[in-house]
């Protein structure tokens, strides 16, 4: 599977794997079955209720779900429609944070040019040439689409469990943001897995840089101490 490498806001580059385009025409797919679905239910009660289904503005009314089915979706679901949601893709800035209503909205509207007009060609074509598996709207909104791995537990998202009687080490840690922490614990995380040891001085050395502290710890076990700090500092608010 491809990936694509995504240099974070504290200059750490992570490697994330590419959702195939395999994975995205499924997951179109399973989102035009829940459309033709909700079509059916509403034609359904319609002849139920004898409502005039020949009118311009019953159509647009009942369109009107799918018409902003995309938007909603990811802006709610955290980048993730019900399709991408049961592939397990979503879609993520290429700085690897969550996009906002802006990058949303740009993919949405630019949706039109990639599969409605043209019926997905040219998103196929782009994906298939651009390099980081991306359509004219993830191009337009500088976004990416990822497949996610196994279901996060809270180790795996930027908290950890800490004791209830642990001790704050750096109270700096309340100058840090959550996307800090999320960087921190990416690049800690993939530079185990892969003996990225570079990759773990490098952000060690930002961090003690950002908050300005001395420590006499190693890299990994100051790294863990600062995300343990940010965790305790967060449930204790």
């Amino acid at each position: 599977m491809e990936s694509v490498g995504i240099n974070t806001a504290q200059n750490v580059a992570i490697d994330y794997k590419l959702a195939s385009v395999g994975d995205r025409i499924v997951a179109t797919l399973l989102d035009y079955i829940a459309f033709f679905a909700y079509f059916l239910m509403i034609m359904f009660i319609a002849n139920a209720n004898n409502w005039l289904t020949d009118s311009a503005a019953f159509w647009t009314i009942i369109s009107l779900p799918v018409l902003f089915y995309d938007l909603l979706c990811e802006l709610l679901m955290n980048g993730q429609s019900f399709g991408k949601q049961i592939l397990k893709i979503k879609v993520i800035k290429l700085d690897g944070s969550r996009p906002g209503l802006g990058s949303y909205l740009l993919r949405w509207l630019f949706r039109i040019i990639d599969t409605i007009g043209f019926s997905g060609v040219v998103a196929l074509i782009t994906i298939l040439i651009n390099g980081k598996g991306q359509r004219v709207g993830d191009i337009a909104a500088n976004t990416v689409v990822i497949k996610l791995g196994k279901k996060l537990s809270l180790n795996d998202t930027i908290l950890n469990k800490v004791n209830n009687n642990y001790q704050l080490v750096f109270k700096e840690v309340e100058h840090l943001t959550d996307k800090d922490i999320h960087t921190i614990k990416t690049a800690l995380n993939y530079g185990l897995k892969h003996n990225k040891w570079e990759l773990i001085d490098k952000t060690a050395e930002k961090v003690i840089e950002t908050l300005n502290v001395k420590t006499d710890l190693k890299p990994i076990p100051f790294l863990n101490t600062i995300v343990k700090d940010y965790s305790h500092f967060q449930f204790m608010e």
